[in-house]
């Protein structure tokens, strides 16, 4: 490296230096240019997505709307703020949308992270709440997870101290797929001091069953300091889109709308939202499909005497023992899942639901990979 690049690099502030790209899984064109595998061979149960993909009315909803993509999105997003609101019986203002949920988790950072502040999360949560906290120059207070690899609430309680500006709760929880249930949620939130902002994100809710969905955008009103973070790129099957919403109290979507970029959400992303908003039916079969799946595999790895970890996401979390070498050999077979050593789960592979033929491809391909080399 030569002097004149490493004086540019040095120009940045020593907490974005030392941060850890983040590391998605691995694409399938890659794993075909890599190993010479045929691209339609492949399976990617390696990034929570919907094998289903989006639905028949979305896929139209995209078509209809490419006469128009030579002009700038909403840039407030109205029709699909209106959809949301209404779906959740609030007020557009509450409604902030995102490249993404993880465009939502970096403009809470932006709104309310400085150097010096702290933000507190679990052990084994989504990786993006210490890189979102890190870019602030905040300090990241990992709490550690219950013996189940859950959010031990209590302990994260007590971490919340003078300096602690947010709280991440991931629920269910991305790797693991523990779950916290609603009454300890909201006794947790209201035990929090009411200035430190708590973001619940709720990726994979539609996953659970329909009694259990959409609990905390009813406390919004008691919990002026709840966000509560959602994403349409796992049970509605739209993550190349990159379309995510926040709901939260007006004055807080204030403040995250004045650090949000102009244009965050393109229009496709906004009218396929709508479309998928609106197709009930077709996520809620996907749920249905996906719990098959979780069964699926979940009975396949105890077959094979594997540890699984019970999920309530559209993922399940498997103790293989030696998983480079695992998840090395699942890609020589076409199979790409998710390794977690990241996530401090060095001997664990996240592996996706997929449909029945890719988790029995999968399957098969495990117990060879367990083999003795």
């Amino acid at each position: 490296m030569s002097a004149a690049i490493a004086g540019i690099e040095m120009q940045a502030p020593e907490y974005v230096r030392r941060i850890a790209p983040y590391v998605a899984g691995k694409p399938m064109e890659e794993l075909a240019r890599e190993y010479g595998l045929p691209l339609q061979k492949i399976v990617k149960l390696a990034s929570n997505e919907n094998p289903r993909g989006p639905s028949p009315n979305v896929r139209a909803a995209i078509a209809a709307a490419f006469a128009d993509i030579t002009r700038y999105p909403d840039a407030n997003g109205f029709a699909l703020k209106a959809a949301l609101a209404e779906r959740y019986a609030l007020a557009s203002e509450q409604v902030v949308l995102g490249n993404g949920s993880n465009d939502i988790l970096d403009l809470v950072s932006q709104a309310f992270l400085k150097p010096g502040d702290h933000a507190v999360y679990a052990q084994h949560a989504f990786v993006v709440y210490p890189l979102v906290t890190q870019a602030r120059g905040a300090l990241g207070i990992e709490v550690p997870a219950t013996p189940e690899l859950g959010h031990d609430l209590d302990a994260m309680r007590a971490a919340i101290d003078a300096k602690t500006r947010i709280v991440f709760v991931a629920n269910p929880n991305n790797p693991t797929g523990s779950w916290v249930t609603p009454s300890a949620l909201r006794a947790f939130i209201e035990a929090v001091p009411r200035d430190v902002i708590v973001v619940v994100d709720e990726a994979y809710d539609e996953y659970l069953a329909a009694s259990d969905q959409g609990q905390t955008a009813r406390w919004l009103d008691s919990q002026p300091n709840l966000i509560v973070s959602r994403t349409f790129s796992k049970a509605y099957g739209l993550a190349g889109l990159r379309i995510g919403y926040g709901l939260m109290h007006r004055s807080v979507a204030d403040l995250l709308n004045r650090v949000r970029q102009p244009f965050n959400v393109n229009a496709l992303a906004q009218t396929a939202a709508i479309a998928a908003l609106a197709d009930r039916a077709y996520v809620e079969e996907s749920a249905t499909l996906n719990r098959r799946g979780l069964d699926e595999l979940s009975a396949g790895a105890g077959r094979l005497g594997l540890q699984v970890v019970p999920s309530h996401g559209n993922f399940v979390l498997i103790r293989v023992g030696d998983a480079a070498r695992v998840y090395e050999s699942l890609l020589r077979q076409g199979i790409i899942v998710r390794p977690v050593a990241n996530y401090g789960l060095p001997e664990h592979l996240r592996v996706t639901t997929g449909l029945p033929e890719e988790n029995a491809r999968f399957l098969a391909a495990l117990e060879k990979a367990l083999k003795p080399s």
